[in-house]
């Protein structure tokens, strides 16, 4: 297992469209540990593929309170979402101290393959079924700060080039001692 790096919005990799995954092989196998222990390492709840750098169509979420149920989602597809919506404060890894609401809806049933490939039909509500929506959106490239106004969403975003930049200035300050 290798903790993988996450992409920081506003970077335009997040909004590439994942591609079916192929098979579940020792390829997907270790990307699936590796996305495990990067989402638990940065205390996440959710990460998908695309989050990575890698534009397959697999995302791992777990919402237990112990942090020992792990859901793998490969080539996952939101076959029915309630009518019921619900506005939630969400956050992302890939848009770090930053939350804000999104109204999703308050339950889903989800079809996809598990670890080892096999066929699921998953039926969520309340936490994992946002969870679900939110990770999902992630595979066709789109990010939660989308769903808010455009001028929330600039403020979002020089927030986090600022940060950005002066992080990258502090690297190279540390890099000349």
């Amino acid at each position: 297992m290798a903790k993988r790096t996450i992409l920081s919005y506003p970077d335009p990799r997040l909004h590439k469209v994942a591609k079916p995954v192929q098979g579940v092989d020792a390829r997907i196998k270790t990307l699936v540990a590796d996305m495990l222990e990067t989402m638990y390492d940065a205390n996440g709840i959710g990460l998908a593929a695309t989050q990575i750098d890698v534009h397959e169509r697999l995302v791992v979420i777990d919402v237990s309170e112990e942090r020992n149920q792990p859901l793998v989602l490969i080539n996952p597809d939101i076959v029915w979402a309630s009518d019921e919506k619900v506005l939630n404060e969400e956050g992302c890894l890939s848009v770090p101290g930053i939350y804000d609401g999104v109204e999703r809806s308050t339950a889903v049933r989800v079809t996809a393959l598990d670890a080892e490939g096999e066929l699921r039909t998953i039926e969520a509500e309340g936490l994992l079924a946002v969870c679900i929506q939110h990770e999902l959106d992630h595979l066709l490239g789109k990010v939660f700060v989308e769903y808010l106004s455009p001028l929330k969403r600039n403020r979002i975003k020089s927030k986090l080039l600022k940060q950005q930049r002066e992080d990258q200035r502090l690297e190279q300050r540390e890099g000349r001692r």
